[in-house]
């Protein structure tokens, strides 16, 4: 079975969107990803702040790294954000996961966005279904 550093890096090899925001592995391990990224002016909206998708894309490729990472590939069903701060140009965020349910079906991931001052800017909820083929 491969390592989750192995994994990691089969997808993201594959994961043209991860590179174009400029993401970062910091560390990998089963069922665990914690990823970075810095916050340029290509991604403010409108109001001069960070789009919404922004913080939702890390957290997403944050929660597809942490939950293939056991070796069993596996696609998002549900997910949800809530913004908790603004985000502006310059800020570095980073996406803790946490797996907070495993079944052989299913699992549940919390991911707290925070900033480089280690404020949450926002937190996300992740479904996956867990499809039983191995990476």
């Amino acid at each position: 079975m491969k390592t989750p550093k192995e994994i990691f890096d089969l997808m993201y090899n594959n994961d043209p969107f991860s590179k174009l925001l400029g993401m970062e592995l910091l560390e990998i391990n089963e069922g665990f990803c914690k990823l970075q990224m810095k916050v340029s002016n290509d991604m403010l909206n409108g109001f001069g702040i960070a789009h919404g998708g922004i913080t939702y894309s890390l957290a997403d490729s944050a929660l597809a790294f942490a939950s293939n990472s056991r070796g069993i590939q596996s696609v998002s069903i549900e997910t949800s954000i809530n913004h908790l701060s603004k985000v502006v140009e310059g800020d570095t965020l980073t996406a803790i996961t946490e797996e907070k349910n495993l079944t052989g079906r299913t699992a549940l991931y919390l991911i707290n966005i925070i900033n480089q001052h280690q404020q949450s800017v926002a937190l996300f909820k992740g479904i996956v279904f867990r499809t039983g083929k191995e990476w």
